[in-house]
């Protein structure tokens, strides 16, 4: 048992360096550079849908096991897509987890629907199919599921009570990126995968990103539409755009990029793997109170980030000091994970539209517009478990470090 004293009483941090993620390299650069190279020389300037943006998004789909994809600008915007390519109705309830960046979860009122939170599955940050059907209503539009952490959430018996009611599942990606759920890839398994690839995702389009991933032609063809002003992608007799839709495109540019990233996803995902796997076993094998969540037997996260996870009836202090203690030993993590949408002042508010509290106000909505659905199983979750920053470029010696630290801190605080 260690007995040099904490960093935080004065004691040598553990760790004096963290390796930092070098996403972008030459190969990227080259790319650009090409395009550029190739503009100048031609005197015609790169735009969107064109062949860099076709050869991304047929490459994506081709990763994803085929199929169909469209490139847009940002993650959010692919959740918004895939929920109008879905053809989900103005006024219905929008099942989602309960943790979601605000990307997520603002397009289903921004189309005029209600996002109602499952709660999560105990454990875990990702939504409980029990708590999915506690709040399934004959109003429910869709579900929405986000993969959080990268940990695929239980699509089975999503996709069970989804199926059983004919309502689309929609699959946030955005921290998923070639996670795998019974052998097949997130983003596959429902009706349309939305993917961020802005630069701190698993691979990235540049600075901001986004894919809308269907195995459905008719789908992905709604979502061309709704990503590009309603143009009419794939009709006939059309007269004029289709539907009212932004310009969500993304363009040539951040394509060439993401071309580039998404050869080096499987590297990417391989080394993220392996160092978290030897992290978690580290953690079995030699500590008392402080484990990293891992998937199912039958799943292979992508590992965005980790959780750790303390049993708090093991320790003498509680996870605020646990965490202070190892980010003073130079250990990169946050206290808490607990972005609940319903806690944010939009969502009390109901701020979508100025003058209105749309959707929630509207006459076409039949639910109860004040109705308040507890989320105490995540809240629960949350009182125990931290965030754990993660990337390829922790190998399994620095994940020894981690480990060390861990002991160091455990070992202070064991009760």
């Amino acid at each position: 048992m260690s007995t040099s004293p904490l960093a935080l009483d004065g004691g040598t941090p553990v760790i004096s360096a963290y390796p930092k993620r070098h996403l972008f390299g030459d190969e990227e650069k080259a790319a650009v550079a090409a395009l550029f190279d190739q503009s100048i020389a031609s005197g015609d300037v790169f735009g969107y849908d064109g062949p860099e943006e076709q050869a991304y998004c047929k490459e994506f789909a081709d990763y994803m096991g085929g199929g169909y994809a469209d490139g847009v600008n940002s993650g959010t915007c692919a959740v918004y897509v895939a929920l109008r390519a879905a053809r989900v109705k103005a006024y219905s309830e929008v099942i989602c987890g309960p943790i979601s960046d605000p990307g997520g979860i603002m397009p289903i009122a921004l189309m005029g629907c209600i996002p109602i939170p499952a709660d999560g599955a105990p454990g875990s940050f990702n939504m409980d199919p029990a708590s999915i059907a506690e709040r399934l209503t004959d109003r429910t539009g869709a579900i929405v599921v986000a993969h959080i952490a990268g940990i695929p959430a239980d699509m089975d018996a999503i996709l069970r009570l989804a199926r059983a009611r004919g309502i689309p599942v929609i699959e946030d990606c955005a921290q998923a990126h070639g996670a795998i759920y019974q052998g097949r890839l997130c983003g596959s398994l429902g009706d349309v995968g939305a993917f961020s690839t802005m630069s701190g995702k698993h691979h990235a389009s540049g600075a901001q990103g986004g894919l809308v991933y269907t195995r459905s032609e008719e789908t992905y063809w709604q979502a061309r539409r709704c990503s590009d002003r309603g143009k009419p992608y794939h009709t006939e007799n059309a007269q004029g755009n289709q539907v009212a839709a932004l310009n969500l495109n993304s363009n040539d540019l951040n394509a060439c990029i993401g071309r580039v990233q998404l050869r080096k996803l499987p590297a990417i995902l391989t080394a993220r793997r392996q160092a978290a796997k030897h992290l978690i076993a580290g953690c079995q094998r030699e500590l008392r109170a402080l484990r990293i969540l891992d998937g199912a037997d039958d799943t292979l996260p992508s590992y965005w980030f980790l959780f750790g996870q303390l049993d708090l009836s093991r320790l003498r202090v509680d996870k605020a000091t646990f965490v202070k203690a190892l980010r003073a030993e130079g250990v990169q993590c946050a206290p808490s994970y607990l972005h609940l949408f319903t806690d944010h002042d939009w969502y009390r508010h109901r701020r979508v539209l100025e003058g209105s509290q749309f959707p929630w106000d509207s006459p076409h909505y039949t639910g109860d517009a004040k109705a308040i659905y507890p989320t105490p199983v995540i809240r629960e979750t949350d009182r125990c478990t931290f965030q754990l920053g993660w990337h390829e470029r922790i190998d399994t010696a620095f994940a020894d470090r981690l480990l060390e630290a861990f002991k160091k801190v455990e070992n202070a605080y064991l009760a």
